[in-house]
């Protein structure tokens, strides 16, 4: 009898927002997905073919449902999506400009355009949720955060006990002891050189850490390990040439999904057994998912756009050196409008049209 073989499991807290994404042409609706760290690198592991259990304090205001239902139609597992004490979505605006050379950019707003006052922020999961939480880690294969707290380092705890791979993708240095537990849990962690050139001692004695990750954008990354005992030197990997430039937001997102989905289904114990050579194949995978979202507005935009089937013959394509473009489906419908909180007095200003992706 054939033995079946559980879909590996992704435990996630942190950063999960409401991405509105303002592209280039300005005539173009703006566009409405679940967004932050957190809520891309679940989103992308369900897509890969994960069970993924984002942890987050959802209050059922019109941007949560907006992001629950963009969730649910990736079937990201929302049982912890709602945990208490529950409050309002962080709501995030993209706005995609073209450089002086061209080259599009992007930053992001925290403020509302129309009314000026300040979007709803990130409020950590607390103890609360834990006693809840705790029991379905078992047989997980990953717990990811990227927002420390109490609470996210107690269920990073009980995940690693359970033997997962802990993966911290640190946003900043904020709270020093804080963050030097989550190194003292964390078996990978990843951060951008231009954001956090010193991570604080991942690799030194005293931390869990066995793969640290520093990404540079169009230069690729680097990263050294431990998996030997020894650390070894860093190793440079250059980034794979994009097959179409419109938006690199996310891309980080992307090469941290491929890592994982190809380091860590087994868990710490196939963490540990990849070796370095594994462990810069399952690099080069991610960063080929992140040269294709290049291709696309918003951090996910490709999800919506390409065929799986299209999407798993482009990333092949970019892994043989060979990109190729793929025909994009335009069938986006024009969904529902969501409320600026901040503004609820300017019923004429509040709503801003979004694109559904369901």
């Amino acid at each position: 009898m054939k033995q079946i073989v559980d879909r590996p499991k992704i435990f996630g807290t942190g950063l999960v927002a409401l991405d509105l994404v303002m592209g280039l042409d300005p005539n173009s609706p703006v566009q409405s997905w679940a967004g932050g760290t957190c809520g891309n690198v679940m989103a992308i592991m369900a897509y890969l073919g994960w069970d993924a259990y984002p942890i987050a304090r959802m209050n059922g205001d019109p941007a949560s449902e907006r992001v629950r239902a963009d969730l649910g139609h990736w079937n990201v597992h929302l049982d912890f999506a709602n945990s208490a004490p529950t409050g309002h979505t962080p709501i995030i605006i993209q706005q995609i400009r073209r450089g002086r050379d061209g080259t599009p950019t992007h930053r992001f707003l925290w403020t509302c355009p129309h009314c000026g006052q300040r979007l709803p922020s990130y409020r950590p999961v607390t103890q609360a949720a834990v006693e809840t939480i705790v029991p379905n880690l078992k047989h997980s294969s990953v717990f990811f955060l990227d927002r420390l707290s109490r609470a996210a380092l107690t269920l990073a705890a009980e995940a690693a006990s359970q033997g997962a791979v802990v993966v911290f993708e640190p946003s900043g240095k904020t709270d020093d002891k804080l963050f030097a537990e989550a190194l003292g849990l964390a078996h990978v962690i990843k951060y951008s050189d231009q954001r956090l050139a010193e991570a604080g001692g991942a690799m030194s004695e005293g931390t869990a850490t066995l793969v640290e990750i520093q990404t540079a954008g169009g230069d690729g990354l680097r990263f050294r390990h431990r998996l030997g005992g020894a650390v070894s030197q860093w190793i440079q990997i250059a980034a794979f040439s994009a097959p179409r430039l419109v938006d690199s937001c996310g891309s980080g997102d992307w090469c941290t999904g491929g890592f994982l989905a190809n380091a860590a289904s087994g868990g710490l114990a196939e963490l540990k057994g990849r070796g370095e050579i594994g462990l810069t194949d399952a690099l080069r995978f991610g960063q080929a998912l992140a040269a294709w979202n290049c291709g696309f507005e918003g951090a996910r935009g490709g999800m919506y756009l390409v065929g799986r089937s299209d999407f798993d013959r482009q990333i092949k394509s970019i892994l043989e050196g060979r990109p190729t473009l793929v025909a994009i489906d335009p069938s986006i419908k024009i969904g529902a409008s969501v409320a600026c909180p901040a503004c609820p007095d300017q019923p004429q200003k509040r709503h801003v049209v979004v694109r559904s992706a369901a």
